[in-house]
């Protein structure tokens, strides 16, 4: 355990770390020196818990916040553990998410609408892989930039959204939802999140230690 929590950024997903400081251990010093394995123990179930809970916090904010389904955060969301340094991790994917992940997309005969946004001109169809998505032809007079964030990366390839329809005729755009007004958030979750690591690592604590007089017949 060195230094608190912190967060990095980059230009495609945001990695928010926890870890505590020594001053987490203030009045344990004792017990850290006579039973160490049981302070690791405290220290994995504290991080552990933690990240759940941010995981848990993160995906509804954001949802809430860019009307998009809950669930689909969650797929943008990976926490886990790091090594034996006493770190967790929560890495969230930041690039445009499909707007057919936000909610039930509808296809009407001027457009498709899901989760309150509407797009004008577009088609809801399984143009390649396994599952639909919501195009709309880059010729269209609906076509809006803004509503397709990504369709600039994608002209290098498939991957991203970008393809052409009837020998480069048509080329189609994937709608995406912008997750850049996420960026902000990351100081304020940091700071919750390790305020709430100190405050789980201290009831994990006092969790290892009644064990610990118990067994020695103290408790």
């Amino acid at each position: 355990m060195s230094v608190g929590s912190y967060h990095k950024i980059s230009a495609d997903a945001g990695l928010l770390t926890l870890q505590l400081d020594p001053k987490s251990l203030s009045g344990y010093d004792e017990f850290a020196r006579l039973v160490p394995k049981a302070i690791t123990a405290a220290q994995r179930r504290a991080i552990n818990k933690t990240l759940r809970w941010l995981r848990s916090q993160v995906s509804r904010e954001v949802g809430r916040e860019q009307r998009i389904a809950v669930t689909a955060v969650r797929q943008r969301l990976k926490a886990y553990m790091s090594g034996s340094n006493g770190q967790g991790k929560l890495w969230f994917g930041i690039r445009p998410l499909e707007a057919s992940r936000a909610g039930r997309a509808r296809q009407s005969r001027t457009g498709v609408s899901v989760a309150g946004r509407r797009y004008q001109g577009a088609f809801f169809k399984t143009v390649y892989g396994g599952r639909p998505d919501i195009w709309i032809r880059t010729a269209s007079k609906h076509f809006d930039a803004s509503q397709f964030p990504d369709v600039e990366a994608a002209r290098g390839g498939n991957r991203s959204g970008w393809i052409a329809e009837n020998g480069n005729r048509f080329p189609l755009a994937k709608a995406k939802i912008s997750l850049d007004d996420v960026r902000p958030h990351f100081e304020a979750w940091t700071r919750k999140a390790h305020e709430r690591l100190r405050v789980v690592m201290e009831q994990e604590l006092n969790f290892e230690l009644l064990k610990y007089l118990r067994k020695t017949g103290n408790g």
